[in-house]
């Protein structure tokens, strides 16, 4: 199993559509997805911290593949261009990407 993450700092002035977000880009990752390996999707909302600092991340999403090689078929994949090609559509935030292993 191996971990996804998308996060999106959170910029001043940056445009983040939290609500197409959840109802088409979630959904469509999914779909484009968990024929190749994906298996779970977890969407985290940045909370200010506990001293009342702004979060440093707007939203973060975790995607669990099967393993790297289900990663790298959704990723590399023919619907992949789809699913990046949405993005524009809910943020003009540049994302940072990891891959994770649970440990």
């Amino acid at each position: 199993m191996v971990i996804f993450s998308v996060l999106y700092p959170a910029t001043p002035g940056a445009r983040f559509d939290q609500a197409y977000y959840d109802a088409v880009h979630i959904p469509l990752v999914k779909d484009a997805f968990t024929s190749t390996g994906l298996t779970d999707v977890q969407v985290l909302k940045g909370l200010p911290g506990t001293e009342g600092g702004a979060a440093p991340f707007v939203v973060m999403v975790n995607l669990t593949f099967e393993g790297p090689e289900a990663l790298a078929a959704s990723l590399g994949g023919p619907r992949a261009p789809e699913v990046l090609g949405d993005v524009a559509k809910f943020t003009d935030i540049q994302p940072v990407t990891q891959v994770s292993a649970p440990g």
